[in-house]
C-alpha cells in the first residue's frame, strides 16, 4: 500500500506550495526589473532631452526659415535646395572628400607603422608611449597655435630647418595647393595617439606561438606581419578605419583655427560652411539642411562599410 501511495501523482495541494514559490519569484523579478528601470529613468530623460531631443529639433529646423527668436516659418525643401543650389557647398564637399582622402592615406597608416615599430621596443617602452600620446592631451587650440608657428612662412620652425638645406621657404597654409595637406599633417600628429594605444594593446594580445610557428616555417619580418599581425589585428583595424572616415568627414577645428576656410575657399569643409550658415549668415533653417544631409551621407556610409567588411573583420 505505501508502495502504491509513493507512485501516485502529486496531488492540488502538493503543486500548489511549488507553483506560489514559482508565482514569488517571478513577483521578486518584476520588481527589481522596475526598480532597475526606475534608477535608470533620470539617465534616458537626460540623455533625451541633451542627445535625442536636440537631433529631432535640428531636423525639423531643416524645413523652417527661423532667426532662432520670431516664430519659425515653414518653407519644406527650399532650404535644401538653397544648399544644393549653393556653389560654396560643393567647393565644401570636395575640399572634405580630398581631406577625408589625404587623412586615410597619411593619418591612417601612420598609427599602424608607428605601433608595430614600439612592440619591439623593450627598453623605455613606457617613455615611447607616454610621448607618442602627448599631442592628444594638449589642447586642440594650443597645439594648432603652435603648428601655426612651424608654418609660419617667415620665421617658422619647417622653413627654418628646411632652409639650412636649401630648400624652401613654403607657404604651407596661404597657398591653396598646401594648406589643405598642411591641416593634414597636424590632425594626424595630434590624434594618432589613442589608434597607436590600441594598436600596441592589440598586438599585445596575439600569441607568441603564431609568430613562432611562422618563423619555424622560415618567414621573413615582413611575412610575419602580413600572415599573421595584420589578420589578428582585422577587427580592430576595421573599427579604427570607420572612426576614423566618420572624424575626418566631421573637420571643424583645424581649418577654422588655421585658415578659416581660406586661402580662396581652399580650406572650406562641410562642418565649417554650416557653421557659416548658422553664425555668420543667420541662415539657421539651410545649416540644419546641410547637417540632416551629412548625418544622412555618414549613416549610409557606414551601413555600406559594415556590410562590405562584415566577413572581413571576422579572425
Amino acid at each position: 500500500m505505501s508502495l502504491l501511495t509513493q507512485n501516485r501523482p502529486p496531488t492540488a495541494s502538493r503543486r500548489r506550495p511549488l507553483a506560489g514559490l514559482v508565482a514569488r519569484r517571478r513577483g521578486l523579478e518584476t520588481r527589481r526589473q522596475i526598480a532597475g528601470w526606475l534608477f535608470l529613468l533620470p539617465a534616458l530623460v537626460i540623455f533625451g532631452l541633451f542627445a535625442w531631443w536636440p537631433i529631432v529639433r535640428g531636423f525639423a529646423l531643416a524645413f523652417q526659415r527661423t532667426n532662432l527668436v520670431d516664430p519659425a516659418q515653414w518653407v519644406g525643401f527650399d532650404n535644401f535646395r538653397a544648399v544644393l543650389d549653393d556653389p560654396l557647398a560643393a567647393t565644401a564637399v570636395k575640399n572634405t572628400a580630398i581631406y577625408v582622402g589625404l587623412a586615410l592615406a597619411i593619418g591612417f597608416p601612420a598609427p599602424l607603422i608607428l605601433a608595430s615599430v614600439m612592440s619591439t621596443v623593450r627598453r623605455g617602452a613606457g617613455l615611447y608611449r607616454f610621448l607618442v600620446y602627448l599631442p592628444v592631451v594638449i589642447p586642440p587650440t594650443v597645439a594648432i597655435l603652435l603648428w601655426k608657428w612651424f608654418y609660419d612662412p617667415g620665421s617658422g620652425l619647417f622653413n627654418s630647418l628646411l632652409g639650412e638645406v636649401g630648400l624652401g621657404p613654403y607657404p604651407w597654409l596661404d597657398s591653396p595647393h598646401t594648406a589643405l595637406a598642411s591641416l593634414v599633417l597636424e590632425a594626424t600628429w595630434a590624434g594618432m595617439g589613442g589608434a597607436v594605444l590600441i594598436y600596441l594593446a592589440a598586438m599585445a594580445g596575439i600569441p607568441g606561438e603564431l609568430y613562432e610557428a611562422a618563423e619555424m616555417d622560415g618567414s621573413g619580418v615582413w611575412r610575419r606581419i602580413w600572415h599573421v599581425m595584420l589578420p589578428q589585428l582585422r577587427p580592430v583595424i576595421g573599427l579604427l578605419l570607420l572612426v576614423q572616415l566618420i572624424s575626418t568627414i566631421q573637420v571643424f577645428t583645424e581649418p577654422y583655427l588655421f585658415t578659416g576656410g581660406g586661402p580662396q575657399n581652399a580650406t572650406m569643409t562641410v562642418l565649417l560652411l554650416i557653421f557659416r550658415y548658422a553664425f555668420q549668415n543667420g541662415e539657421y533653417g539651410q545649416a540644419a539642411a546641410l547637417t540632416t544631409l551629412m548625418v544622412l551621407t555618414l549613416a549610409v556610409l557606414s551601413a555600406v562599410y559594415l556590410r562590405a567588411t562584415r566577413s572581413w573583420s571576422r579572425t
